[in-house]
């Protein structure tokens, strides 16, 4: 049985919550490109300033860093791939007690969401 999840308050998360094997559990792709590397994740890696797509049939690598809007100080995710720049606003982040499992909620611009767990 897995752990109950918390809510992170997200004007104070730290970067590292972020890092990890992130398997892509959930993907509504609204007006988005259906044909580029984060609609087709399976699975991204963060490591410390960098970052992997893994997609069925290729991977893109490219970095990124968390971004604060100076008014609410909500947190985005900047990816800057090989194949595409983006942005995407963290909505939500829950995670066990012990820090071992993860559940992340991202908005990108262009309307896709995606939502992913960790471990995968």
């Amino acid at each position: 049985m897995s752990e109950p999840l918390f809510d992170v308050n997200l004007q104070q998360l730290p970067d590292e919550y972020l890092t990890g094997e992130w398997c892509v559990a959930n993907r509504v792709l609204n007006r988005g490109n259906p044909d580029s590397p984060l609609a087709q994740a399976t699975r991204l890696s963060l490591r410390p300033g960098t970052v992997q797509v893994h997609t069925p049939g290729q991977q893109d690598s490219g970095q990124w860093q968390v971004l604060r809007d100076e008014l609410l100080s909500r947190p985005y995710l900047e990816l800057m791939l090989l194949q595409e720049e983006t942005r995407a606003l963290i909505t939500r982040l829950r995670r066990s007690a012990d820090g071992l499992e993860s559940q992340l909620n991202l908005y990108f611009q262009s309307g896709m969401e995606l939502q992913l767990v960790c471990p995968c």
